[in-house]
């Protein structure tokens, strides 16, 4: 073969190589994916992050309840509930579009891949750490039609992968930390997640330019153990943080829950005195009796969380405080939930997120003796809720007839728009599009009955 063959025959493979890819592209432009997610924000901030990278790849997002060409639903595995949740949306993708790809990812298809694979119409179930090459999934899908479970031990899992999410035009959920090594005895995010990991510092300020850059004003840190952010890489949470309150457009930065023994006073003297960290903490205390926080397997008691509280509020009395419960955990007696609301009676919380213990196959808890009924934690549940309910109107109600900054949301709800003072009090006021995504100074007038805080704009 002489030069000028071997040179049309390499001019002919590349032009056969460009119109495959142009061709490929072609189709991709008419491909519509849609994505749904159940469970913590951090699901959320990943998933706003794999739907980016299925748009520059060609996909079309639309909404989960539309006609798609594939459907990616993003699971969660924290209760029962959660699952059947994460069950029903597969159904729903399946019927929607028969002839869908269907793709599952996340928490219940790390710890459940082989349940998830044998429902019908299940294409590719990918757990959390192969859910970030989803992409390359579906390519290779279209070629050999051939379904996909990805097999990765994730306890193995030494990488961290930043996400935020970008949908929302006022605020972005930003995840600076993933996994866990606490092992409480009724949670199995370990094995969902992994062992705790993050990015450097420098790592992560670097994917918070990009959300600083957005155009988006509120940033929310989330993790599974947000406050152990940077210890495996000799850093610490409170260093991330300072270095945090120096993004040019970024207005307001909320703390996602943190554990009351990774709370330090550096934390809560930083928020007291920042024009940017608002005064919100959400702590998750789980039970208010020291027994029940031992069988637990948690690393505070009571009394730390006394404490921390009564320091949040010496240095920030506005701050809104929520908290979160699990009730009916095996042991859970009569006399340990009186001891639990008493407990919460006596400490200046907002608010409470109130979840009845649910079995999870593989933990301790689920082997403990003594399991407390359903009727009995419904029952334990509802008490709560009301007690929740108390804390939240009396929160609001301090702050009747006070100023406070908002950012209002996109959402039109009939002839209203909604927002959040920097201490977390939902506000309304009649829609007015110039106000989205605008901090303004209000005066926070009678709450209604349905728990929404009338303003007044100045």
């Amino acid at each position: 073969m002489n030069c000028l063959q071997k040179t049309t025959l390499q001019s002919l493979a590349l032009s056969y190589f460009s119109l495959s890819f142009y061709l490929y592209l072609c189709i991709m432009k008419h491909k519509t994916v849609a994505l749904h997610t159940l469970g913590c924000k951090l699901n959320f901030s990943e998933s706003s992050d794999i739907g980016r990278h299925l748009q520059a790849e060609g996909y079309k997002t639309v909404d989960f309840r539309e006609i798609a060409d594939i459907y990616v639903v993003n699971t969660c595995t924290v209760t029962d509930t959660a699952e059947k949740k994460c069950r029903q949306a597969i159904r729903q993708a399946v019927s929607r579009n028969p002839r869908a790809i269907v793709a599952v990812i996340g928490c219940f298809s790390e710890v459940k891949r082989d349940v998830i694979a044998a429902m019908d119409g299940v294409h590719i179930v990918l757990g959390n750490e192969e859910k970030f090459r989803l992409p390359q999934y579906l390519k290779e899908f279209e070629v050999s039609n051939h379904p996909a479970i990805a097999e990765h031990d994730i306890n193995q899992e030494s990488a961290f992968h930043p996400a935020y999410s970008s949908g929302d035009r006022t605020r972005s959920f930003f995840k600076i930390q993933d996994g866990c090594d606490y092992f409480c005895t009724y949670c199995n995010v370990p094995s969902a997640r992994g062992r705790s990991r993050s990015g450097t510092i420098a790592e992560t300020l670097k994917t918070a330019s990009e959300i600083d850059a957005s155009g988006m004003k509120e940033m929310i840190l989330t993790g599974v153990n947000t406050g152990d952010f940077g210890r495996k890489n000799n850093e610490k949470f409170i260093e991330l943080l300072v270095e945090l309150e120096k993004l040019e457009h970024i207005k307001r930065i909320r703390i996602s829950s943190i554990e009351p023994e990774l709370l330090t006073d550096e934390i809560i003297d930083l928020v007291a005195g920042s024009p940017v960290f608002l005064p919100h903490f959400h702590l998750p205390l789980q039970s208010g009796s020291d027994m029940i926080l031992k069988q637990m397997n948690r690393k505070y008691d009571t009394s730390l969380f006394r404490e921390k509280v009564r320091k949040i509020k010496e240095r920030i009395p506005h701050c809104c405080i929520a908290i979160d419960l699990i009730t009916g955990f095996p042991g859970e007696t009569g006399e340990f939930f009186e001891e639990t609301l008493k407990f919460i009676e006596t400490i200046d919380v907002s608010y409470m997120h109130i979840f009845p213990y649910s079995v999870r196959p593989g933990t301790q808890a689920a082997r403990m003796p003594l399991q407390v009924n359903f009727a009995t934690c419904k029952h334990r549940s509802a008490v709560l809720h009301e007690l929740s309910e108390r804390k939240k109107t009396s929160f609001y109600r301090q702050h009747e007839g006070t100023i406070r900054k908002v950012l209002f949301e996109s959402e039109k709800h009939g002839a209203f728009m909604f927002g959040f003072t920097d201490n977390y009090i939902r506000v309304k006021t009649t829609y007015d599009k110039s106000l989205i995504n605008e901090i303004v100074e209000v005066l926070l007038l009678k709450t209604d009955v349905d728990g929404i805080c009338n303003i007044r704009l100045l």
